[in-house]
C-alpha cells in the first residue's frame, strides 16, 4: 500500500498531519496540512488542483514546518475542502487526486454554495454551482470518470438554508419545495467516504472500458 512519505523532518518538526486542508487561504490551519494554489497565503504547499498528479501518483513538495514530503496514494484520514470546488475549472481531475490521497475509509467534507443561492454567483471567481445531485458521477456513476477500483460513497449531505428558508421551513414546507425555492438555501455540506469498487462496481466499470467503440 502507497503511504504518506517523509524524509527526515527539520530538528523539532511536528508529524505531518493527518488531516489535509484544501483551499487553505486566510484561514490556515495549523492542526492540518495546508493546501493552496496561491503561494500568497502561505500554506503549507502550493499545488493547482486542475493539474493531474504525475503518472507515478507521487508528488513530491517542500514544506517548511515539515520539510520535504511525498504525497503518495493513501495519505490522509481527512481532507477538508470548504468553499473550494466551486472555483475548479476541471473538477473531475480535482477529485481523482482528493480520492487518490484519502485512505480507504477517510472522508472528503466538502461545503459548497447551493446552485439557487444568492452566493452562487457574486464571487466572480466561481465556475460553479451545485445542487443535490452534482455528486452522483463521484459515487454512482464513477466508471464514467475512469476510476477503477475505488469510488466516493455519500456518507451525508445537508443543506444550510438561508433565512428565509427557515422561514419556509418553519411554515411546513417539504424539503423538495424549499430546495426548489431560490434563495431559500445558501450551501450544501456533503461528507464522502473512499470506498472500494464492489462487484457490480467493478463490472460496470469493465464494461464502459472494454466493450468496442463504435
Amino acid at each position: 500500500m502507497a503511504l504518506l512519505v517523509v524524509p527526515p523532518s527539520p530538528r523539532g518538526a511536528p508529524p505531518v498531519p493527518t488531516t489535509l486542508h484544501v483551499g487553505s487561504g486566510k484561514n490556515f490551519q495549523p492542526a492540518w496540512l495546508n493546501l493552496d494554489v496561491d503561494p500568497r497565503w502561505r500554506p503549507d504547499f502550493v499545488f493547482d488542483l486542475n493539474q493531474p498528479l504525475p503518472a507515478d501518483g507521487r508528488l513530491a513538495v517542500s514544506t517548511h514546518r515539515f520539510g520535504a514530503i511525498t504525497l503518495a496514494g493513501d495519505c490522509f484520514d481527512e481532507i477538508v475542502a470548504q468553499d473550494v470546488l466551486e472555483h475548479i475549472r476541471d473538477l473531475p481531475t480535482a477529485m481523482t487526486t482528493l480520492l487518490h490521497w484519502l485512505r480507504v475509509g477517510g472522508v472528503l467534507k466538502v461545503a459548497v454554495p447551493y446552485e439557487l443561492s444568492l452566493g452562487a454567483w457574486c464571487d466572480p471567481t466561481h465556475v460553479r454551482a451545485f445542487n443535490e445531485r452534482s455528486f452522483d458521477y463521484f459515487t454512482k456513476w464513477s466508471w464514467y470518470l475512469g476510476w477503477r477500483t475505488h469510488h466516493f460513497g455519500l456518507r451525508h449531505m445537508e443543506f444550510v438554508a438561508s433565512p428565509f428558508g427557515q422561514e419556509l421551513s418553519a411554515q411546513g414546507r417539504s424539503l423538495e419545495e424549499v430546495l426548489r425555492t431560490p434563495r431559500a438555501v445558501d450551501q450544501i455540506y456533503v461528507e464522502l467516504e473512499k470506498r472500494p469498487l464492489d462487484a457490480a462496481g467493478r463490472a460496470a466499470t469493465d464494461f464502459y472500458f472494454e466493450r468496442p467503440l463504435g
